[in-house]
């Protein structure tokens, strides 16, 4: 009797899911004008590509573009990677023109900033985003005198 219930069990759920549809392709949508932020520290530069209103388009970094160790926070990595999101923006996007917004003080910041106009892609601006502290909390520690 415990065996009828298990082919039972397992009968019905095959019988309950649900039929498996292949889904096609998702639409390229074509973006004209977008934004490229660069995060750009002293270990790393990461690089993304989205539309005008922040949905991403492609992403890159000098860590996924093979550098790795103290290569990661050079100049010439953060071109790199800059390229390849780029390029993938401008293949599978049709992106134009860019503004251009740049956070950190890595060594990576030009380079990138570089590689966006040497990719053919026109940039309309260059904001400095970059996060710095006025005032703030108390810092830790006795008062001084």
């Amino acid at each position: 009797m415990a065996e009828e219930n298990t082919k039972k069990t397992t009968a019905e759920a095959e019988a309950v899911q649900a039929p498996k549809t292949k889904q096609g392709k998702k639409a390229k949508r074509i973006v004209n004008a977008g934004q490229v932020h660069i995060q750009a520290t002293f270990n790393n530069t990461i690089i993304s590509v989205s539309d005008k209103t922040g949905g991403v388009l492609s992403a890159s970094s000098a860590g996924a573009c093979g550098f790795r160790g103290s290569k990661k926070g050079t100049a010439f990595a953060a071109g790199v990677a800059a390229e390849k999101a780029l390029d993938i923006a401008k293949k599978n996007h049709a992106l134009n023109s860019v503004d251009v917004f740049v956070a950190g003080i890595g060594l990576g910041r030009d380079a990138a900033i570089r590689a966006v106009s040497a990719a053919g892609i026109k940039i309309d601006s260059i904001v400095d985003v970059t996060p710095v502290a006025h005032g703030g909390v108390r810092p830790k520690g006795e008062r001084k005198p």
